[in-house]
């Protein structure tokens, strides 16, 4: 049986820290792996649940959203993901119980790891105006109550609905038809604090907003730059596929202001060499890189491409690109001294990537939330896009744009309509297949939909899964706007922060999980997912639910449409609930690329969307062509005696769900309250290893935002940054401090100062 939930909260206690490491996965992580799956689950739950992740007849792991190979290992699944299956399928109960032996203040009090160790959540709960606890509500009762809120606005945009990115296409797309059907565009998402710099940038440039490359790709290059990515505790089957191309030749650059263990060995522990020998050495070539230096370092890239004869491929530029003349122009000059004070790396080292960037034909560059949040990280990218057409490293096997998505099926959602800036198109043929006028009035993105919460313009919050307040900035901010609302509904597996910071009146609905038997009155459904590489799949789980009387999210989101829209509607809310099949052949005829959809997702692996870049050298743009950029050097702005702080995950941890609290990879155990500090700046700030200091975040606007009580590691961090966890430090980012044309809050560039703790 699975052991019970700590009593007490063991994230208040000060962390242990300890050398960093230098490689990854490994017997540790077979070892941990086992230990964490044992603390939620029984033996033969463990063996029945994870021999069934990422298989063709199992279910799509509920973390990253890293591709499956086209012949799955037997154990296709890594320590994280592992982490992620036992928290689901756990055996602990988030019963009424509970609620009733906790009032929601106390509940505010506890860290959201000790709330997520509680167990799955069983029995929808509403938390009434004036009323300390949570109480158990039927379903029927729910689902009129969120109605009733909803026909009381004054307008259907008065009304916010968020989308986590683990919910399946079905339910996706389900869920923003009847957001729309209601008659407003705010739908909010993950994406917006994460990714939404790499669409903006892709879309303007290369006409889509996705990666361009496939596994298969990444076997193929010859060189792979990992950017502002540590896909060792974010990803880490994307070291699978490093590995394997590192084998075959290809030569790997990391460019990331720490270093980290998985870039640097990676020991598999589905092979005999990773499990007993040394394991691969994965980077060939690391570069330090100074917090936000990464678009400094591809401009001066570029610049040495521009000047060096033969380097540039003439004919791919000619056919395919538009706007290279006035980016050659603008790229033709460089500031030496401006471009090593941004990067922090001494000019012999930029010389050597440039080197192997001339020795390769086809380069991948992958990155994640290292370059998309920050102010100028569409101009990051777009140097990027700037940088492979230069050398034709669009739509070439082996070669393309990699960022490298978080979530399991966040790609998947935004695919299936869930963005508050969607295209005519898309509502064209909506409007055309459900027989109604889209609002075509932009909505609110997460950002605006917190200051819309915050001035009174939104009362009704609905959350589709994931963990809003906790995973948003500005913290403060964040929950004052919450407490604004008339109502704030949050359909979850388990319990976390949100459910404790409330409107006036709260309602949390349960759901199935991935790893659960999703059975309705017709009988056993499956749900589909898009990974980070445009594949889309089925999934289906096995186990038991919680709860007998459990509902899905496709469930959930139809009763709720059905009576808040009313018996007049048209939609078959009810069949979509009973037969997912007839939601996808609707998605089939609305969306580009699903077409029999539900014959191809039924081929083991499943099958690939179309990407024009890729598939033809296509490029659906303003322009009809891949567009190079002009994007002027900038750098943010750190007074003296202050350091630039990122947030970041540690390995016990996917988003804001805290697993355990060990980052063994950095050395720190039994604690996260930690910020990481290189010690040479240390030394400056007067900053012994081991002193406890407060973070605190200075932005224009004037107002305090703190941090409290974190201990100082001395950790090799590049020269003028520092490094702390999130959720911990969202308090820190300031809702206004948000990236150029993404909107996406600046989490990878807050200046703070560290004051020692009083």
């Amino acid at each position: 049986m699975a052991k019970q939930p700590p009593h007490r909260d063991p994230a208040q206690d000060a962390p242990h820290v300890g050398p960093p490491a230098h490689a990854a996965a490994g017997l540790p992580a077979i070892g941990h792996t086992l230990r964490m799956a044992a603390d939620q689950m029984s033996p033969g739950r463990v063996l029945a649940t994870l021999r069934k992740v990422n298989q063709q007849d199992g279910f799509d792991c509920p973390g990253c959203a890293w591709p499956d190979p086209d012949k799955p290992h037997l154990a296709e699944f890594c320590e994280n993901g592992a982490k992620a299956v036992a928290e689901e399928a756990t055996e602990r109960r988030t019963t009424p119980e509970f609620f009733a032996a906790h009032p929601v203040a106390e509940l505010a009090e506890r860290s959201g790891y000790w709330l997520g160790q509680q167990g799955r959540l069983t029995t929808p709960m509403l938390l009434d105006e004036g009323a300390t606890h949570y109480a158990p509500i039927g379903w029927d009762e729910a689902f009129a109550l969120i109605a009733a809120e909803l026909t009381a606005l004054g307008s259907p945009d008065e009304a916010a609905f968020y989308t986590s990115g683990r919910t399946s296409n079905e339910a996706a797309f389900a869920y923003q038809l009847f957001a729309r059907r209601l008659g407003t565009n705010n739908l909010p998402d993950c994406s917006n604090m994460c990714h939404e710099s790499s669409g903006s940038a892709l879309t303007e440039t290369l006409g889509v907003g996705k990666g361009s490359v496939s596994l298969k790709d990444l076997y193929q290059a010859d060189l792979i730059i990992v950017a502002g990515q540590n896909p060792g505790t974010n990803h880490p089957r994307m070291l699978s596929a490093l590995e394997r191309a590192k084998r075959a030749g290809a030569k790997i650059v990391s460019v990331n202001p720490l270093p980290e263990a998985g870039l640097e060995r990676f020991k598999n522990p589905q092979t005999p060499r990773g499990l007993v020998g040394g394991g691969t050495r994965l980077t060939d070539l690391f570069l330090q890189i100074r917090l936000g230096g990464d678009l400094a370092l591809f401009r001066a890239l570029n610049h040495l491409l521009l000047t060096t004869p033969d380097a540039v491929d003439e004919a791919f530029v000619a056919e395919h690109c538009a706007g290279y003349r006035e980016f050659a122009a603008e790229a033709a000059d460089l500031d030496r001294p401006a471009t090593l004070a941004a990067t922090g790396l001494p000019w012999e080292q930029i010389e050597e990537l440039h080197r192997l960037v001339l020795s390769s034909r086809k380069i991948i560059v992958c990155w994640a939330m290292g370059l998309t949040q920050h102010k100028h990280s569409v101009p990051t990218i777009r140097e990027v896009v700037n940088f492979l057409l230069l050398r034709g490293n669009v739509g070439r096997p082996g070669a393309g744009v990699c960022p490298v998505r978080g979530h399991s099926n966040v790609q998947g959602d935004r695919t299936m309509g869930i963005f508050e800036r969607p295209s005519t198109a898309f509502l064209d043929a909506l409007g055309k297949e459900f027989a109604f006028e889209p609002p075509r009035a932009h909505g609110h993105d997460t950002v605006d939909t917190i200051r819309a919460m915050r001035d009174g313009r939104i009362r009704v919050f609905f959350a589709m899964g994931g963990n809003f307040v906790a995973a948003s900035p500005d913290t403060d901010a964040t929950e004052a706007a919450m407490r604004r609302c008339r109502l704030t509904v949050h359909v979850s597996t388990k319990l976390n922060r949100s459910h404790v910071i409330t409107g006036a009146r709260a309602l949390i609905l349960p759901t199935l999980g991935r790893t659960d038997r999703d059975v309705s009155t017709l009988g056993p459904q499956f749900v589909s997912v898009e990974d980070s590489m445009g594949m889309v799949h089925s999934s289906r789980g096995g186990l038991r639910p919680p709860a007998p009387d459990l509902l899905s999210e496709v469930a959930i989101v139809s009763r709720l449409a059905r009576a808040a829209l009313g018996p007049q509607d048209p939609t078959p809310w009810e069949d979509f609930a009973r037969d997912y099949d007839l939601i996808r052949d609707r998605i089939a005829r609305v969306i580009p690329g699903f077409d029999d959809f539900n014959a191809k997702v039924r081929r083991p692996g499943g099958f690939a969307l179309p990407h024009a870049p890729r598939d033809s050298r296509t490029f659906p743009t303003a322009t009809g062509k891949a567009n190079f950029t002009v994007n002027p050097l900038t750098a943010p702005d750190v007074p003296p005696g202050r350091l630039l702080l990122q947030t970041l995950r540690s390995h016990d941890q996917y988003n804001t769900t805290v697993y355990g609290l060990d980052d063994r990879y950095r050395g720190i155990t039994g604690g996260r309250r930690v910020v990481l500090v290189n010690p040479a700046d240390a030394a400056e700030l007067g900053l012994d290893d081991g002193r406890f200091v407060d973070l605190v975040s200075e932005w224009k606007d004037g107002v305090e935002r703190r941090a409290a009580r974190f201990r100082v590691v001395h950790y090799p961090v590049a020269r003028g940054g520092a490094a702390a966890y999130y959720p911990e430090t969202n308090v820190l980012v300031p809702l206004d401090s948000t990236a150029d044309i993404s909107n996406t809050p600046t989490s990878k560039a807050v200046v703070v100062r560290l004051e020692p703790t009083a």
